[in-house]
């Protein structure tokens, strides 16, 4: 060991290679400060560790550089996919602490944007609030019209019952007139009551009722008439019912001849014919479900110059 003089020191100095001075290694650390008052993003600050005999920081070899190049591809790699990478020099500054002027230190990460993405997604694809009203509507009509066909389907079996009761003649006569017209001939003149009972069968819903005129007919001709009339008859229960059927003075022309008597009572039985229609209509649901029963009631009868002022019974009767 001998000791250098000033001289060779400053002779051995220039001739030194860079390569010979020690490294400069920088730590990467993540900074949990923001800058500008930024949520939560993370900064790269680069802290320089020189080796004891010292050397510039501009002096730093490719191995503080692979080390930041490697902490950013760690960094990167806990985004999720499709999040853009964004390296510590783009928002410090190669080796800096400081940032660029007006420039944000950070960006938000694509996560929070495609999360937004998605919910403007799910919004899209959900129907929109007049399909629910219209699906509703539809619904509800479908609902109703099958309700609606169930009451009719029930309904229909239950259908009124008529019975033909009596016939009873206050006045029965023939006389000899004339028509309008002048024209001479036999007239009659009656005078009737016909009863029937009228039955309503259903178990939840009654009927309005009414009928076309009571027509009491000999040999083909019109001799009585008589005008019900209609009635509400509600459900299980029944009534009888009376119609005066009457004529007054109706020519015969010449159909009567053997019935006609100077006193005007007639001899001989007179076979006589009844027929009327009823029509009975139910509202079960409003004017939506209203069933109609139709009945048509054709009786023969033999009215005897005995059985005056006598009910006579209506046995045979037909009903369609």
């Amino acid at each position: 060991m001998h000791t250098k003089t000033d001289s060779e020191d400053t002779s051995l100095a220039p001739s030194s290679p860079d390569n010979s001075r020690p490294t400069a290694y920088y730590v990467q650390s993540p900074s949990r400060d923001s800058h500008d008052g930024e949520k939560t993003t993370t900064s790269f600050h680069s802290t320089p560790v020189i080796s004891p005999m010292g050397s510039p920081p501009h002096s730093h070899s490719s191995v503080g550089r692979h080390s930041r190049d490697s902490s950013s591809s760690r960094f990167s790699g806990s985004l999720k996919p499709g999040s853009r990478k964004i390296l510590p020099d783009a928002a410090t500054g190669v080796g800096g602490r400081h940032h660029r002027k007006g420039q944000k230190p950070w960006k938000e990460c694509d996560v929070i944007e495609e999360e937004g993405l998605l919910e403007d997604d799910r919004s899209s694809k959900s129907l929109p609030r007049r399909c629910y009203v219209l699906a509703f509507v539809v619904g509800f009509f479908i609902l109703f019209s099958f309700f609606a066909l169930i009451l009719w389907g029930a309904s229909r079996p239950q259908k009124p019952k008529i019975t033909m009761r009596t016939i009873k003649f206050d006045h029965f006569g023939i006389q000899a007139g004339s028509d309008a017209t002048g024209v001479a001939t036999d007239m009659i003149s009656m005078n009737a009551t016909v009863k029937f009972l009228y039955r309503n069968t259903a178990s939840f819903f009654g009927v309005h009722v009414t009928s076309s005129p009571l027509d009491l007919s000999f040999s083909e001709l019109t001799i009585g008439s008589g005008a019900m009339k209609k009635f509400y008859q509600s459900r299980k229960s029944q009534r009888v019912v009376a119609v005066s059927v009457i004529g007054n003075k109706i020519p015969l022309y010449g159909g009567g001849a053997s019935l006609s008597t100077p006193s005007g009572a007639t001899p001989l039985p007179v076979p006589l014919k009844l027929n009327f229609k009823l029509r009975s209509r139910a509202y079960v649901l409003g004017k939506v479900v209203k069933p109609k029963f139709y009945k048509t009631i054709d009786c023969l009868l033999t009215l005897h110059p005995q059985k005056m002022n006598t009910a006579i019974s209506l046995k045979n009767c037909t009903y369609t």
